[in-house]
């Protein structure tokens, strides 16, 4: 309990030390009611129960062409994408069951989501967590509409469901590389179960779902419409495509994990190097391809701010991969492919709720800091928190997704070519406020770190009761491409 206080002081003081928050929170810039932003302040409802669905809307062809591109690319990003990124960086004894881990993950939350998983996400339920009336996909058909960030506009249901498939499935993933070559297989599948139901889906609900915006017709339809929303989207919390719903969610859970599981044998006396840089690389340029799907995907239609979307990610990832191998250049005196990979990633994390919001100079920006902050995430920080998070998850993800998603409060000012906060009752982007918005983004990640690291802990301790989390000395030592799986990824 005392590692875990201490897990949650040091992630709370990171949440706050990225920006200032203002005094009172009292001017939070009519947050849900009648302020999403311009076009994406979260994912809608997919239900499209607003009056505009009544009419029998046909979806535009080309945004359904879009969508069923986006989700393959953000499945690509998990196999083999993260899959490979992550099994470079293990030895080559463990190579085999990252691999796996992160296959059967995929599969498992595909699964998971598609039986009870978008119906607690994405129908109106509570605050914190939808309803079942979605069950196995329930009354969703071909002719389904899923609204969009633009009155009128929809895309079916279908493409909707899986394309939200691909964030529950490659969230979970993450945590993998935090506990990576030391846990028991079993111990994995089970955890990951605990944690796709209680910590992703309420998250994914309480920052996303929202009624839509054909639901905000007047000031009085607008309320009501916000009170069926999710707790952060009522906050007025914004997050395009999941620095917190993904990243921070994951990166918790990922911290928690290193320290409950424990140490690595032989961590910080044996060499414990990337068996594959190879393979690392070609896994991040994937990520980096497949984030394109994961960020202007998440606009939901093929419009000019899905192209700002796109250029964002490119712009702050290659800002990012700079940052963080310049940095390391002057710090170790030579740059190296992993710094250039891990800070490729590093941009891609924390431009990712911003992607929607800020122009292309903020994304510089948040790109420039993220390589190098991270790259203190996962070196300074790390050893003050003694955790071994062995593929730092919580150093890239947390450290970056935490940055990101206080800096879209700062660079969503239109005053810094941000795209400000849509008011869908006047139709068009309302007064903004940055100290109101920093507020508001701060509340986001305290609950994120909270809600996942309470969740964590208890999912680790049952999963430790019942089957234990780790597998013995000996197997460990051998590796756990043989030990657990009975093969191996290379035959010497």
């Amino acid at each position: 309990m005392k590692k875990f206080l201490a897990i949650a002081l040091t992630a709370l003081s990171l949440a706050f030390s990225g920006a200032a928050f203002a005094e009172d929170a009292s001017a939070t810039a009519a947050a849900a009611e009648a302020s999403a932003p311009a076009a994406a302040v979260a994912t809608p409802a997919a239900d499209a129960s607003a009056p505009a669905a009544a009419a029998a809307p046909v979806p535009n062809k080309g945004d359904t062409a879009w969508m069923i591109v986006s989700t393959l690319l953000v499945a690509m990003m998990t196999i083999p994408g993260l899959a490979l990124f992550y099994g470079g960086l293990v030895r080559s004894k463990n190579m085999l069951s990252i691999l796996m881990q992160c296959f059967v993950v995929f599969s498992l939350c595909v699964v998971l989501w598609v039986l009870y998983g978008y119906s607690l996400a994405f129908t109106e339920g509570g605050a914190f967590i939808g309803s079942f009336d979605k069950v196995l996909l329930k009354g969703i058909t071909i002719d389904s509409v899923a609204a969009t960030f633009s009155k009128g506009v929809y895309i079916p249901e279908l493409i909707y469901v899986f394309f939200q498939a691909t964030f529950a499935a490659i969230t979970p993933a993450l945590i993998l590389g935090a506990f990576a070559e030391r846990m028991k297989f079993s111990a994995v599948l089970i955890f990951i179960g605990l944690w796709f139901t209680f910590a992703y889906l309420p998250m994914a609900h309480m920052v996303w779902y929202w009624a839509g915006p054909d639901a905000y017709i007047d000031a009085a339809a607008g309320e009501k419409a916000a009170a069926t929303a999710g707790f952060l989207f009522q906050k007025g919390a914004i997050d395009f495509a999941g620095g917190t719903v993904v990243h921070i969610n994951a990166a918790i859970a990922g911290l928690v994990g290193a320290f409950m599981v424990g140490k690595r044998i032989g961590y910080g006396r044996e060499a414990m190097a990337p068996h594959s840089l190879t393979m690392t690389m070609i896994g991040a340029s994937l990520l980096w391809i497949g984030w394109f799907g994961f960020n202007a995907g998440s606009n939901l239609e093929a419009t000019g701010l899905a192209a700002l979307a796109f250029g964002n990610t490119m712009t702050a990832t290659a800002a990012a991969a700079l940052s963080w191998l310049f940095a390391e250049w002057v710090i170790k005196g030579k740059p190296s492919m992993l710094g250039a990979a891990s800070g490729a990633v590093a941009g891609l994390v924390a431009i990712t709720p911003a992607c929607g919001f800020v122009g292309i100079g903020g994304a510089l920006i948040i790109g420039l800091l993220a390589g190098m902050i991270c790259l203190w995430g996962v070196n300074g920080l790390k050893k003050l928190l003694g955790a071994d998070d062995a593929l730092d998850v919580f150093g890239v993800h947390g450290v970056g997704g935490i940055l990101g998603a206080l800096l879209t409060g700062v660079f969503a000012d239109p005053a810094l070519g941000g795209m400000g906060v849509y008011d869908y009752v006047a139709n068009k982007v309302g007064e903004y406020s940055m100290s109101a918005q920093l507020m508001n983004q701060g509340t986001a990640v305290v609950v994120t770190i909270l809600w996942s690291g309470i969740v964590s802990l208890i999912a680790y301790k049952l999963v430790d009761m019942f089957v234990g989390l780790r597998v013995p000395e000996d197997e460990e030592r051998e590796g756990l491409d043989i030990t657990s799986h009975g093969e191996s990824a290379y035959h010497y």
